[in-house]
């Protein structure tokens, strides 16, 4: 039996969980009846590692690994470079501004699309967004600068 990729793909949500579990460990936990900003993530990091565990003894089934195509490469790889890019910029130039260049260059750059309707529906998502967060939701998002 050699290494298959459901291996390879439990054992990095397992180390991805822990690790989530290991960076929110500052945040207050608090109970069921009064949870705190540590609950959320630590729920979703056990689920995390419960499912990747899954997902390893399961992984009879699944294609080897060495058998998979790494063709989609080119394609993940500026997506992965303007995420990071945009995490960076995030409290600096606040939501909307960097969601604004994020969503741009995804669309833009990687997809390839036309500037004016990506412009047009990157603006649609992100004051909807915006106004769920700041507005229903009552939860307020970085500002930037420019406040906003």
């Amino acid at each position: 039996m050699g290494l298959r990729a459901d291996h390879v793909a439990g054992a990095a949500f397992v180390i991805f969980g822990v690790l989530i579990i290991a960076l929110s460990g500052d945040l207050p936990f608090g109970n069921l009846a009064m949870p705190g900003a540590g609950f959320l993530p630590v729920l979703i990091a056990t689920l995390l590692i419960l499912f990747g565990l899954t997902l390893f003894a399961c992984a009879g089934e699944g294609p080897l690994f060495t058998s998979i195509s790494w063709q989609d490469g080119k394609h993940a790889v500026p997506v992965i470079l303007i995420t990071a890019v945009a995490i960076i910029l995030y409290e600096r130039l606040g939501f909307i501004a960097t969601m604004l260049l994020m969503m741009l260059g995804l669309l833009v750059a990687v997809e390839r699309r036309g500037i004016l309707p990506a412009a047009i529906f990157s603006i649609g998502v992100i004051l909807v967004t915006y106004g769920a967060f700041e507005y229903v939701l009552k939860t307020p998002l970085v500002e930037g600068p420019f406040g906003f």
